[in-house]
């Protein structure tokens, strides 16, 4: 009996050197490349100029701050929108310098370090739905610029909402543990190798644009892949929309099209080849409409290097049903064919194509049910103030499916057909 004890006593203290030594290979991932908190010197505590709170504006655009950071009806930049993750909602903080609800008594220093090492003031880890993993890529000199702009805001109380985190997701332990899994600080360093132009549209498509953050493949724990990875892409948590792989020619990669379709495309929402429209359809919206011709080519440019990351899908060759196929087209030249074409063929600048169209032939039809269900409307920009829009077609899940099905098939497509369970689950 006593060696049973002593047998005990030997296991629990192995058990506990062995998770001393996790929690401390925990902690030092933790601190990892953090900077030193020091006080605001006169440079950070100066008023800032007007260039360089234009600066910041414009970097608080390329980075679609308050997307995330105005809740519906509410003052820009001061919180509370509700955002839906797989782990639960997170509710996006007050930047405005309100000094008991927002960053007003924050320093310089404690602001990169929440931007680019994701803590809090008081040293808390911050929950990774903030995406700080991209913008550890922020250079200091535009952290410090969007700073001196969010300071300069008009102050707004609004308290921080406790995130509806599922246990333990949001606690401490759990976020250092996800954090010494999947985050190192990766401070912004230029390829040698590469133009100015492709270095500066990494730095906006990689770091503040963070675009990876949808458009990145994530693991059960929410773990980020890489935008040129295989199985890259996304979908988005409530909404079902896939956000599709950058780097995938059969999804969103653009390394066929021309720079000027790139760049079009983030600049008004549509070109000869796609319209955005949901999520996307935001961020052109509130973000890429708003960036100079050089930082839109430059995004381009890099977008345009991203190797496919997959081997292209093999054709659908199974059977289709001849009835269904039948009330398919039924269906597409009594609501579609009107504005897309009997071809589908679409309109150029109004109606986009439907032949040849990647959101009718992804792998993944959730986007193309999304858009005959709930409708498919492009962003109004500067450029194309009145964009077409398409109205939603509330059709039974049989006709849905067929609908679908008929368009994967038609004009040389061959995808996979669409099943009523998909349209039950798009919806």
């Amino acid at each position: 009996m006593s060696r049973f004890f002593k047998g005990l006593g030997a296991g629990a203290a192995v058990m506990a050197a062995v998770l001393a030594l996790l929690s401390a290979a925990v902690l030092w991932r933790n601190l990892q490349g953090e900077e030193a908190l020091v006080p605001d010197g006169p440079a950070e505590r100066a008023a800032a100029s007007s260039e360089t709170l234009a600066r910041g504006a414009y970097l608080a655009r390329a980075g679609n701050c308050a997307a995330c950071h105005t809740a519906q009806g509410g003052a820009p930049y001061a919180g509370g929108r509700g955002i839906a993750t797989p782990f639960g909602t997170v509710y996006a903080g007050n930047l405005t310098p309100d000094p008991g609800t927002g960053l007003g008594r924050w320093s310089a220093a404690e602001f990169r370090r929440a931007l680019k090492h994701g803590r809090a003031r008081d040293g808390r880890l911050l929950v990774p739905a903030f995406p700080y993993p991209h913008f550890s890529l922020v250079t200091r000199a535009d952290a410090d610029t969007l700073w001196a702009y969010l300071r300069s805001l008009p102050a707004v109380v609004q308290t921080q909402r406790a995130h509806a985190l599922r246990w333990p997701y949001g606690s401490q332990v759990a976020l250092a543990v996800w954090r010494a899994m999947y985050f190192s600080p990766t401070p912004w360093v230029p390829d040698a190798g590469q133009s100015p132009a492709w270095n500066r549209g990494a730095y906006l498509v990689n770091g503040l644009g963070h675009c990876g953050a949808c458009h990145a493949s994530r693991n059960l724990l929410g773990g980020p892949g890489k935008l040129d990875e295989p199985g890259a892409g996304s979908v988005l948590a409530a909404q079902s929309w896939y956000a599709p792989s950058l780097a995938d020619p059969a999804q969103a990669g653009v390394s066929g099209w021309p720079l000027t379709e790139v760049v079009r495309l983030l600049q008004t929402g549509i070109n000869d080849h796609a319209v955005v429209m949901g999520p996307m359809a935001e961020v052109v919206a509130s973000s890429t409409q708003y960036l100079s011709a050089n930082d839109l080519q430059a995004m381009a440019t890099y977008l345009r290097t991203l190797p496919a990351a997959a081997a292209p899908a093999a054709p659908w060759a199974g059977s289709r049903p001849a009835d269904g196929q039948v009330r398919g087209q039924q269906l597409y030249t009594r609501h579609c064919a009107d504005c897309h074409g009997a071809q589908g063929q679409g309109a150029p600048g109004i109606y986009p194509p439907l032949a040849g169209n990647r959101t009718v032939t992804m792998a993944q039809p959730g986007n193309l049910l999304l858009a005959i269900t709930g409708g498919g409307f492009a962003p109004a920009t500067d450029a194309n103030p009145r964009p077409y829009g398409m109205p939603p077609f509330d059709l039974p899940h049989a006709d849905l499916a067929a609908l679908a099905t008929w368009l994967r098939s038609a004009w040389g497509h061959q995808a996979a057909p669409v099943s009523e369970v998909e349209v039950l689950l798009a919806r």
